[in-house]
Parts: C-alpha cells; structure tokens; sequence
C-alpha cells in the first residue's frame, strides 16, 4: 500500500488521488499571513522522572542530554529527593540534626548544566525523621509526617536556604516547591489518624510553605499533588481560611477507565484504556473554573504527571499508538493549563524494582537502553514547530511558521484500539496493524516564494515503532549488542521523504497524505 503521495497542484490544478482511491476526508487550510499567536509551549515546561537517585546514575544523565538536545524541556519532577538515598538527614546521638547536600548538589549542578530546572516535589521523609514504619516502592519511600515538624521545618529551611546560597535567589525563584505527592491515595500517605488524612497533609503543607517563604518571599509553593483534583477545592479553602501560602495548584492526570486502580505492583493487573480518549485533557481542565470560583482565581494550574496509564508495566507506554494519543491531549490543554508534565522521560525507573525486558510497558519517552519509543517523536515534532501558530480549523493538528519563512505542518489521526472491551495487555502487548485510513490535505496560501526542502517524517505502525519490532524479534528478555542496533534503527527518526520544492510567484502549497490510524505525520518546508 501506499502510505504517502504528494503533487504539485499550482501547476497543474488537478485534484490529488492516491494509490488507495480515498477522499479527502479533512482538509486543512491556512494563509501564511494568518497568524493565530504564538505556539504554546505548554507541554515543554515540565517532564517527570522518577526517583532523585536514579539521577546520579550516568545512563539517566545521557538520555535526559538526549531529550534537551532534541525536545528541551524546562522543568524536571522527581520522588524522594529526601528519601534516605540522598542522604539528605541524620541525627547525631544527641538527637541534632545532620544536613548533606551533596548528592542533592550533584544531581542539581547536572540538571542545571542541560538548561534544566528542578520542579521540586518536596518529599519524602527521611527514616530519622519519620513517624511511622510505613513505605511504598520497591526503594522504600517513608510516607508518613515527621515526629518532630521543628526538624521538618529546620529541614525544608535549611535546604532551601543552601540552593539561594549556592544558585542565587533569581535563579530558585524559577523553579517551584510541590509539597508532597499524591497524599490523598492512601500508599504516599501514612498519617497517625487515617480518618484526619486530609487534615494531617493540610498541616505539612503550611509547615512546609512556611519554610520555603521564610527564606524567600517570592518562590513559589503549591499543590497538593493529587492523584486526581479531587483535594483541590479542599486546599483552596484551607488556604485561603489560614492565609496560607499558595502559587499553584497540582495534580494529576492519566487515561485509565474502570477497573483497578492503584499501584500495580507485580506489573500483571489487567489495566483498561477510558473509553474516552479524551480522559487526561478532560481532569487536566477540570478544576479551571473551581478555581476561578474563588478568591484564588487565576492560579495557574499544573498537570505534574499525566499520561496514558499509571502504572510502569503497561505495554500502550511503548506502543505507536501513544504518539497520536499524546498530542491529542496537548493540543487540548493549551489554554488554562500551565504544565503539561509528562510522566516519564526514562525507563530507568525503579517503583516496582528494576525492569526486566527492554521493553516492558515501562513509562519513559525512551526505553533502557535508550531507544525512541514512538512518544518520543511527539515530543521531537512539537519542539520542531515554528514559534508562531497559524490560525487552523482542524483540531487535531499545528501549522506553524518560522522567522526564516518556514512552515512545518503536524497532523495526527486518533482512533480507537480495536476490541474495546479487552485490556491494554491484550491489546497492546502483541503486534497491533494500523486499521483504517483517511487522507489529509493541507492548503497553504500566500508562501514566500523560492527554493524550498520538503521533509516528510511519520511514526504509526512500523514507522519509527521500535516496539513492534521488538515483538517480531520474538520480545526477548536480553538484547544482544546486535538486536539493539536494529531497534535503535527502526527508531532512527529519519525523514520517509526529502527532496527540493519550488514556491511559485502564486505562494501555494498543497500536499496530501494518506493517515492510517494513529498515525502521525510531521511536514517541513524549509527555506534553502
């Protein structure tokens, strides 16, 4: 079959048709004079990963390079910057408190070195600091308050007050302080009266923002890093009776439908995709105007993990339809949204121990070795597209222009996985081939004229999908040296099409693609 046909139409006025006979089932059109505003940069401004620690290790600083070099993002996330393997807390035998912030300056010199700045998740407790024996993960995360919230506030104080000292306060007045994670799922929240869960996370909290602005009034707090919004008005109240500080709200946004939920800690629950595709842009607007309801309107909102799925053994991370799903999801939380944090850049990513396969439904835009998933390319396009937004009909795409005269063009075609009613196991855990296909036009008037070079890249079924290989390899637990090669080529993000094109005095370009489903498809033209 063939998958991509274009045609000169300014020259000779005849309507484009391909191999297969298909219409033209969405045409987009746009003026190149017709500016919309600038592109947002919404998704950009953060990106998870997990643990703080895992940020010492070299392969982790190589991809989160590859990611800057080639998407570049602004903020990180992470767990457990104060978990016991940072060595950030101890107590001498009198009971003093013993600060080290070396592995912390380590891992923050490195992020700041790739134009990356910390989104910091204030959390979790130190072992000499906790109340409780509780913990979640494979590393051990303490979850629980402090015995002593003069030690917490000491801790949080101190620390905050090294970064000023050592980063200089203009600069830690662009990062953000979260507090906590998720306290309102009972496995990141272990405090001593259960039916006062809320109430004891609403104490760390002003605890902790207290600490943060005794150093500097201006850095900003926020959350409560919700596993969903549904603690947000909660917060907003208690803020707004105690006078409490808060700059942001948080939480968070996945695609589950119904069925489990929760940590999925043997990787083998059966999960299920919403049926509606839309699930993570829906609960990411969903507080905008609760908000705006309040004395607190305005505050910006921030998505500080949203994906697909929440849990790391889930095979639709690694599958080409997370492309398409994806950038539906940004292209509808443009407005009203501060951050769009993807949860995650890196399979090297410990919650439920370390990975067992190359490719195991792990979250990461990349997997251990270092292979693009299909994600990745997402995110590589959207960085690709020009500063400035053309005005678009179509909702499921971005045409866009550059300074130098350039237009990139980026369209997608969602679709629903076949069998519904089955898991994402069953579904995305064997070769899935793209069903259907449309055609999409696109009409851009009033180009400068010249010399151009059209680039056409695409990710879909077998295209830039190391995954489906993988599985055609027969899913091997090991990859030889070899078999690596292979996978990173079938992710090498080469162009399916390159060569030179002519803009006419008349300014038009007209071009047309075939789209199978979830496929997506990346246009260039650059000005030589």
């Amino acid at each position: 079959m063939v998958f991509l046909w274009c045609l000169i139409l300014i020259n000779t006025g005849l309507l484009a048709q391909d191999a297969a006979g298909l219409p033209f089932e969405r045409e987009i059109r746009v003026d190149f004079g017709n500016i919309k505003g600038p592109r947002s940069d919404v998704w950009r401004e953060c990106v998870g990963a997990g643990r703080a620690a895992e940020g010492l290790r070299a392969d982790w600083r190589e991809q989160l390079k590859i990611c800057q070099a080639e998407i570049g993002f602004n903020h990180i996330r992470f767990h457990g910057l104060l978990s016991d393997d940072m060595g950030v807390y101890a107590e001498s035998k009198n009971g003093e408190a013993i600060y080290n912030w070396q592995y912390i300056d380590r891992l923050f010199d490195a992020l700041l070195a790739l134009r990356i700045r910390p989104f910091v998740e204030v959390g979790f407790m130190p072992s000499a600091l906790a109340s409780g024996p509780k913990t979640i993960f494979w590393w051990r995360a303490n979850v629980t308050p402090p015995t002593s919230y003069e030690k917490w506030d000491g801790l949080v104080e101190h620390l905050v007050r090294h970064w000023t000292d050592r980063y200089g306060a203009e600069e830690v007045k662009r990062w953000f302080f979260e507090i906590w994670n998720e306290p309102n799922y009972p496995g990141f929240w272990g405090p001593r009266d259960v039916s006062r869960a809320k109430e004891e996370y609403f104490e760390l909290y002003w605890h902790t923002a207290a600490a943060v602005k005794k150093v500097n009034r201006d850095y900003r707090v926020g959350g409560p890093a919700g596993a969903g919004p549904e603690w947000v008005p909660s917060l907003l109240h208690f803020c707004a009776g105690r006078a409490t500080p808060l700059d942001f709200i948080s939480y968070h946004a996945y695609g589950l439908g119904d069925g489990p939920s929760g940590l999925d800690p043997e990787g083998n629950r059966l999960l299920y995709l919403s049926s509606n595709l839309l699930a993570p842009a829906h609960i990411a607007a969903s507080q905008r105007c609760v908000i705006d309801s309040t004395s607190h309107a305005g505050l910006p909102i921030h998505i500080t993990e949203w994906s697909s799925s929440y849990s790391p053994r889930d095979p639709i991370h690694d599958s080409y339809f997370s492309a398409a799903y994806i950038l539906e999801q940004l292209k509808r939380t443009e407005q009203g949204i501060a951050s769009m944090s993807y949860w995650v850049f890196t399979d090297i990513f410990e919650e439920n121990g370390p990975p067992l396969t190359p490719f195991h439904g792990g979250f990461g835009l990349l997997n251990l070795q270092g292979i693009r998933k299909p994600a990745f390319f997402a995110y590589r396009f959207l960085n690709q597209l020009g500063p400035t937004e053309l005005s678009n009909a179509d909702h499921s795409s971005w045409v866009c222009r550059d300074q130098r005269g350039g237009v990139q063009l980026l369209v997608w075609d969602l679709k629903a996985p076949k069998f519904r009613d089955c898991s994402n196991q069953e579904i995305f855990g064997k070769v899935l081939p793209a069903c259907g296909a449309t055609k999409a036009h696109w009409h851009v008037s009033h180009l400068p004229p010249g010399k151009y070079l059209l680039s056409v890249y695409r990710v879909g079924f077998e295209r830039n999908d190391a995954y489906t290989a993988y599985l055609r390899m027969g899913a091997p637990a090991q990859l030889s040296r070899v078999q690596e090669a292979q996978l990173d080529q079938e992710a090498s993000g080469k162009p399916e099409l390159q060569q030179p094109f002519v803009i006419s005095e008349a300014g038009m370009f007209e071009f047309s693609v075939v789209l199978r489903g979830n496929d997506v498809c990346f246009v260039i033209l650059s000005p030589e």
